[in-house]
């Protein structure tokens, strides 16, 4: 897919925030598995936005006791607040995405204040764990051409989602894992957030579901893996925005 935008683009989707020393040295990335192709397989990728929560490390737990992967669309506040989460996320395999440095609307920034939230957080991934995101999630899944001149600018796709676990709304566990089942689909990618202690709380009934229908939970770079995306495509485009 190319960057075919032709006029403003704004998405809008309904995504609600809340809101130790740096890590000293680089995650010493996990061993790799067995590589998992999505076009062969049930794929789906839980994706968790403005964290790392305080409830990171109970996720963490979940994730590696079920052998679950995740990707996390980090806050760089929250990066360099909590860095051993961040170690530990790419330690154990999961996957990082840069969610900006404080979740402003960027479609309401001027570019250099764009450039300053997502270089923030590259900065303090990178201090914390080592790597830096190849990912970019906008606060609230709002993009415009500006914002994908950006992401381009950066080498970064924009990822969005196919469904969101409504977590931030119900903050209840047996809806949120309702809602996730209900809308979960061969690579789908879900919206969640480690800030809310329920979908914590609900995970490990949420992944042993997902498995128990025979999905694999992977990475988003694992279910994006044939899109052919290139730096500031949006995937998945919303309904009306195919090219």
């Amino acid at each position: 897919m190319s960057r075919q935008l032709t006029s403003l683009l704004t998405i809008a989707a309904v995504c609600v925030t809340v809101a130790s020393a740096p890590a000293q040295a680089a995650a010493k990335p996990a061993e790799k598995s067995a590589p998992v192709d999505c076009a062969k397989v049930k794929c789906i990728a839980l994706t968790f936005d403005d964290g790392p929560g305080k409830y990171a490390g109970t996720l963490l737990d979940t994730l590696k006791k079920y052998d679950a992967k995740a990707t996390f669309f980090l806050e760089g506040q929250y990066a360099k607040s909590r860095p051993q989460y961040v170690k530990r996320m790419v330690a154990e395999g999961h996957e990082l995405g840069n969610h900006s440095y404080s979740h402003p609307d960027f479609t309401k920034l001027e570019p250099g204040a764009i450039r300053n939230e997502i270089q923030k957080t590259q900065d303090a991934v990178k201090k914390a764990a080592g790597v830096e995101p190849k990912l970019l999630r906008p606060p609230y899944g709002l993009a415009d051409l500006q914002v994908s001149d950006i992401a381009d600018e950066y080498g970064m796709p924009i990822i969005l989602w196919t469904a969101g676990s409504e977590d931030w709304a119900s903050k209840n566990v047996e809806a949120i894992k309702k809602k996730t089942l209900e809308v979960a689909k061969p690579n789908g990618i879900i919206l969640m957030h480690d800030w809310v202690k329920q979908t914590v709380d609900a995970m490990p009934a949420i992944v042993k579901s997902l498995q128990a229908k025979g999905y694999h939970l992977v990475t988003v770079s694992d279910v994006i893996k044939n899109e052919g995306l290139e730096a500031g495509d949006v995937f998945p485009l919303p309904a009306g925005w195919e090219n």
